[in-house]
């Protein structure tokens, strides 16, 4: 057995400095709390100015702005486009007269920060320049966040973490008996900090002390998204900040000396029977996490002799801990996870596969099975995403809120590789658990889903094959839509889908697949290629001269998928033609893990190492082990390069079906690893 406290105390992540581009963060998968140094957000200024902004999120954290109107896509202009001599509709241009509307759409609903909790000492707001002598551990193992600093020479001790039963978040505060804690509350915005601290007679903050539940209660009114805060102080009392000018600000004070815990529940609920003290946090966040650990995949890279090894282990380690904590909630998670918003705090759902497809792999199936039950609740609008532009089935949107409305985009309403998700990872968890219920359970999803590909592929007389034709934008979004036609990838990932969509069949064994779906499987189109390399699509002839940018989404065939179709040999030039001209700088996260797997599949394991750990802007892993995109202000973490590095160390360790053992292991003698709990993909 993996001593899995030894692999993780190795890899704690441990600060002596302001870290900006690594704040540490603690959570139960549908609620976080990021902390700077001084494990609240005292220094939340510090880390706004360096776009990293300090929020307190959860997946129930939605607002609509009210502010210039309330709108659907029905009051905005759509693009026409024609597909095989009929029109077709979608909300993809800014046009003249609606960019108010346009704008307005894109931006809500939007997630928002709940709130910020900082030490003050002295009545005063902590200045970085006055704290010394930090040393900040993030212990795994526990999910306890241990911060240790001084202020004007005053030494403190902080710990904090988060309840795995209710979005609550708990402190241990020693120190000196000058310190408070100030929580105060901003308006809902769409930017990357959720949140606008001018607004404030936009929104009320009202105290109150529950006798029942023996916490103080401040009741949120937001326009439509109220919430109740709960504060359980034991050793302490909850007033209006001191100077009381400022109206959402309040300030927990200690009864007596310098030491005191205490927690904050944040709840849509209207009444919270018990706010879980301190203590209570504290044995909660141990029972998730050594309920994790000791279930989940883990690989042990500690004997293997290659340098890289320790590295690779780390990012393994942090980034289970990141997925944990910000993307097993009950709906997909957004690309910055519950840290901060990234496109107003919408999740994307073509990253849904990168971000948790990994975790049937690393026996967590019931966590990726909470955030599926979402699509079933959003199955009618994606029947009406197809139907509009009259297709069969239902079409999976692209760039949604909780709702699952597609909003405006260049690209969103385009986009169609997202499509077979669903029925990728139903297949992973029912690989894991054999679970039988599942089949009926999700039977809707699966042919609404499989309907959609097989209406959505065009059937040509001219060659008697399915293809997909303009409008379409592919996972490389470089490609003007009206001219994209057989994107290598998608083909082989849409007959992949149909294929899940035909065993899911056989395995109820009581109903008959729909007629048309065999017959377009045997008909798809044959991924394009030119000169022996596979092209982003048929009409891109000079794919690796002009268009070497983004995402070589045409390795994807041959990977992520199995691509029984694909020429093992050709596939294998691509990748090496990927490699000597792509723009690397301009990749993404993601993008190496999924070359990665390409390489795992052309047994090719000393690549397949060397591509998961390619030193490029977009491939680096900060101390939190979150995926820095260092070419982007706009995402200083981006937890689908977590995801899908996890998901690629399972095909590397676990294989593939008709894999040799650890297919993306090197068998050079350097590579001494150990794996438990991990599936084949």
């Amino acid at each position: 057995m993996i001593d899995r406290k030894q692999l993780l105390s190795r890899h704690n992540p441990r600060l002596n400095a302001a870290q900006i581009d690594s704040p540490l963060s603690v959570g139960n998968g549908g609620f976080a709390f990021t902390a700077d140094i001084t494990g609240m957000q005292s220094l939340y200024e510090l880390y706004s100015q360096n776009n990293l902004p300090l929020c307190i999120m959860s997946e129930w954290g939605w607002h609509v702005d009210p502010e210039g109107g309330s709108y659907t896509l029905k009051d905005l202009p759509l693009t026409e486009y024609d597909y095989a001599g009929r029109n077709v509709y979608y909300a993809v241009d800014k046009k003249p007269g609606s960019e108010h509307i346009y704008d307005w759409l894109r931006h809500n609903a939007h997630k928002f920060s709940l709130g910020r909790i900082s030490l003050n000492v002295e009545q005063k707001e902590i200045q970085p320049k006055n704290i010394s002598d930090i040393q900040q551990t993030l212990h795994l193992h526990e999910g306890k966040l241990e911060s240790r600093f001084c202020v004007n020479g005053k030494a403190f001790e902080v710990i904090t973490i988060c309840s795995g039963e209710s979005d609550t978040v708990g402190f241990s505060v020693k120190g000196d008996a000058t310190a408070s804690v100030v929580i105060s509350f901003p308006y809902g915005h769409h930017g990357m900090a959720g949140a606008d601290w001018e607004k404030e007679d936009s929104h009320s903050s009202v105290l109150s002390f529950e006798h029942d539940s023996n916490a103080w209660l401040i009741r949120r009114s937001m326009d439509d998204a109220d919430y109740n805060v709960y504060i359980f102080a034991s050793g302490g009392k909850v007033e209006p900040f001191a100077d009381g000018t400022k109206k959402h600000f309040f300030e927990i004070l200690p009864n007596n000396g310098k030491d005191f815990a205490f927690s904050v529940s944040f709840t849509k609920s209207q009444k919270l029977s018990v706010c879980p003290d301190f203590s209570v946090c504290l044995d909660s966040s141990k029972t998730l996490w050594e309920s994790f650990w000791t279930n989940c995949g883990i690989i042990d890279f500690s004997k293997a002799k290659d340098e890289r090894a320790c590295e690779l282990e780390r990012r393994m380690v942090l980034s289970l801990y990141l997925s944990r904590i910000q993307g097993c909630g009950y709906l997909p998670p957004a690309e910055t996870g519950l840290t901060l918003n990234s496109w107003y705090g919408r999740f994307h759902l073509e990253m849904h596969v990168w971000h948790s497809a990994y975790l049937p792999l690393f026996n967590n199936a019931e966590l990726l099975k909470k955030s599926l039950n979402w699509y079933k609740e959003i199955l009618p609008q994606a029947r009406k995403n197809a139907a509009k532009n009259g297709y069969k089935g239902a079409r999976w949107p692209k760039m949604v809120d909780s709702e699952g409305i597609d909003c405006p985009s260049p690209i969103a309403t385009l986009l169609i590789w997202q499509q077979p998700h669903i029925l990728y990872m139903l297949e992973l968890i029912y690989r894991q658990t054999e679970d039988s219920s599942l089949l009926t359970e999700y039977w809707d999803i699966v042919k609404e889903s499989v309907d959609f590909i097989c209406d959505f592929l065009y059937y040509s007389d001219a060659d008697g094959k399915y293809h997909i034709i303009a409008p379409a934008i592919p996972a490389q979004e470089e490609h003007d839509p009206r001219v994209v036609k057989n994107p290598c990838f998608e083909l082989e990932y849409f007959r992949f889908g149909i294929e899940l969509g035909l065993k899911w069949v056989k395995k109820m064994g009581n109903i008959q697949p729909p007629d048309k779906w065999a017959a377009v499987y045997a008909n798809v189109a044959e991924p394009p290629s030119k000169d022996g390399l596979y092209l982003a699509h048929e009409n891109c002839p000079d794919t690796f001269e002009n268009f070497n940018r983004d995402h070589p989404s045409m390795l994807g065939a041959y990977g992520f998928i199995p691509g029984e179709r694909i020429d093992k040999n050709a596939m294998r030039k691509t990748l090496k033609k990927v490699i000597d001209c792509w723009e690397l700088e301009t990749m993404w996260g993601w993008d190496f893990a999924m070359m990665a797997m390409t390489a795992t599949r052309l047994g090719l394991p000393d690549l397949a190492i060397e591509l998961l750990l390619m030193d490029t802007p977009k491939n680096t892993y900060v101390i939190s082990g979150n995926n820095f995109q260092e070419t982007r202000n706009d995402l200083p973490l981006y937890l689908p390069g977590n995801g899908s590095l996890l998901l690629t160390l399972a095909m590397m360790t676990a294989g593939y079906e008709g894999s040799e053992p650890m297919p993306g292991i090197p068998k050079n003698g350097m590579w001494d690893i150990a794996f438990e709990n991990i599936s084949m993909v």
